[in-house]
């Protein structure tokens, strides 16, 4: 059975996870890092969850008029698997836009 690769925006969730240590960290922190956009985001980090390679949990006592934040860190098993990440260089996410189409004369 082949074994799944992550794509290049799940190895940049897990360099930002692996760097923090066992630091709780919340998604907006975790976007600004990787540049990720939120639709792009908190799907990786809810199928890395399900998966039991990150731990979550919300937010206790969050500061008056702010509501709490979803948090997230590698379990011992993601970070197991990031370790291994690590030794690998990660490749920017390809995207291909109508301007790239464009310049490549496809319309």
């Amino acid at each position: 059975m082949p074994t799944r690769r992550d794509s290049a925006q799940t190895r940049l969730v897990f360099r930002a996870l692996r760097a923090g240590g066992q630091t709780w960290r919340y998604g907006y922190d975790i976007a600004s890092e990787t540049g990720l956009a939120p639709g792009t985001l908190y799907p990786i980090l809810a199928r890395l969850t399900d998966r039991g390679l990150l731990e979550s949990q919300w937010e206790q006592d969050p500061p008056t008029g702010r509501p709490r934040r979803h948090l997230y860190r590698l379990s011992t098993e993601g970070a197991v698997h990031a370790a291994n990440l690590a030794a690998e260089p990660v490749t920017p996410p390809k995207t291909v836009g109508y301007r790239t189409r464009l310049a490549d004369g496809q319309s």
